[in-house]
């Protein structure tokens, strides 16, 4: 099982707190009509968390490689045997929300680029690189990437110049 989306931002940053999960197999399941698991949030909150069955990820901007690249995550009471559960690496993660580029994707972009789990360069190779793949007009989407690069270099922290060594007192 392969997580996006902002269920992936919140397991990379512990920000953003969503609703649903959306995830892919790497294999045909079958799975119950519904997957909901309700829950108190720290401030004592109901909330209900369920697996969004609509999610689609063929749609999308993705790397060729993104799930080989995604990282394992431990899910208490599941095992690993039985269900690999895996979250796409942070830059998979941003390329996947260049197609869309809604608000809330822009913000989960810069989310990650705050976290220093980004940068401009990788980003703009990743998401070219998986431009091979995409199905659709190529040109918002490339227009999407630039956006994006900005915003993430305009996050980037700024390299100081080297400074002198102060002479030496005789």
């Amino acid at each position: 099982m392969y997580i996006a989306g902002g269920a992936a931002l919140h397991l990379l940053t512990g920000a953003r707190v969503t609703e649903d999960i959306d995830a892919t197999f790497s294999k045909r399941v079958l799975i119950a009509d519904e997957i909901a698991v309700s829950y108190r949030d720290p401030d004592g909150r109901a909330r209900l968390l369920y697996l969004d069955r609509n999610y689609n990820d063929t749609l999308g901007l993705l790397h060729e490689d993104a799930y080989d690249d995604a990282e394992p995550i431990d899910v208490r009471g599941i095992d690993r045997k039985v269900l690999d559960v895996r979250v796409l690496s942070p830059l998979d993660l941003a390329v996947s929300k260049l197609a869309r580029f809604g608000d809330q994707d822009r913000a989960d972009i810069e989310l990650l680029a705050r976290h220093g789990l980004v940068d401009a360069a990788s980003l703009r190779s990743r998401a070219e690189d998986a431009l091979g793949g995409y199905v659709g007009d190529l040109a918002p989407v490339k227009t999407s990437i630039d956006i994006a690069c900005r915003l993430v270099e305009a996050l980037a922290p700024r390299k100081q110049a080297p400074r002198r060594p102060k002479p030496r007192k005789r």
